[in-house]
């Protein structure tokens, strides 16, 4: 297979490159990425000279029609991973994410349209990846609901409205035009290369320096953590075998809050547990902040056969913050104030 993923060089893409390069000894992939500040080149440094013909890299923009639609000629499928994801900055700014996110969807959808002999007709396949955010808030005092792909889009931030947007806009391309989509929806991801405005690298980052931890409200936000290679085995699957016009939720049931996260992390780094305590400043919560979120991935498993082989919380917490520790300058480079 002849595959494009656009994000590449950001944090889940420069997983899932690697990865389907290595498990998949014929395919190649086109990485298109337009390096704002979340990507980089050095995420995935080493993988052209590793696999030579079989990985190109182009700098260029998910939202950019005669370039979308040209790369896409050459290739047989793609996994759209290119997003702004960041809550705060959509508060503080929601234009980069209505642009990325719905129009460079659009885009994508546009130019797989372009290469179809008319309505209906076989096209390219796209995996369009999603996030778990779409579904809006569980009630912490629900411990057993879940979300499923049927669950109703109750969007709570300018990014996840933006993600629920392009999200209808993918399923209307299926009935419209009879388009071969697939959507995933994933949790919290967990691993190297996170860019340091995400919780575990900032936590890291200022524990490291010293500084107090801000946690939002009383920090017991929880969230569903997967690891960021689970994540791309998913991916792998669902590009391979899911079926045209489905949603799958992706997810480990690793359930934490954001405190539980804070102090787990304080032990991965030997702090003592007397100065927790010290070590977190309690900040005014953010606007919209949903409470809880967790999800039901009966589906992916049942149809698709899917586990988490590495999301077991412990250990994955451990390889996390080792990769930090072992990348102090590729963590400083990138910390924001």
């Amino acid at each position: 297979m002849r595959l494009l993923i656009t994000g590449g060089c950001g944090f889940i893409g420069s997983s899932v490159i690697p990865y389907l390069l290595a498990t998949r000894p014929g395919w190649s992939i086109i990485n298109l990425d337009l390096l704002t500040y979340c990507g980089s080149e050095q995420n995935v440094a080493g993988i052209a000279e590793q696999y030579g013909s079989r990985y190109r890299f182009v700098h260029g923009d998910v939202c950019d029609p005669p370039l979308v639609t040209e790369l896409l000629a050459a290739c047989d499928a793609c996994i759209h991973l290119a997003a702004e994801s960041h809550v705060d900055r959509s508060i503080a700014d929601g234009r980069p994410f209505v642009q990325t996110n719905i129009i460079g969807t659009w885009t994508l959808l546009e130019a797989i349209r372009s290469h179809q002999r008319g309505p209906g007709s076989p096209s390219k396949r796209l995996v369009h990846v999603s996030t778990d955010e779409v579904y809006g808030s569980l009630s912490l005092d629900a411990a057993t609901d879940r979300f499923t792909e049927n669950s109703p889009l109750r969007p709570s931030s300018p990014y996840s409205a933006s993600k629920a947007s392009a999200d209808l806009l993918v399923l209307a391309a299926v009935q419209t035009y009879g388009i071969d989509v697939v959507i995933t929806r994933c949790g919290n991801n967990m691993g190297p290369r996170q860019y340091p405005e995400k919780l575990i690298p900032v936590i890291i980052r200022r524990l490291l320096a010293g500084e107090q931890l801000p946690l939002y409200g009383d920090g017991q936000h929880v969230r569903d953590w997967i690891d960021v290679d689970d994540h791309a085995a998913a991916l792998l699957l669902v590009l391979e075998r899911g079926r045209q016009g489905n949603i799958y939720n992706i997810g480990a049931g690793v359930e934490r809050s954001n405190m539980t996260v804070a102090h787990e992390v304080m032990r991965s780094l030997g702090i003592d547990e007397r100065t927790f305590s010290k070590r977190i400043a309690h900040v005014e919560d953010r606007l919209g902040h949903d409470r809880r979120y967790a999800l039901n991935c009966d589906k992916l498993v049942s149809e698709l056969g899917w586990q988490p082989v590495r999301s077991q919380w412990p250990e994955m917490l451990r390889r996390t913050v080792a990769w930090y520790l072992a990348n102090p300058q590729w963590l400083a480079a990138r910390s924001q104030g």
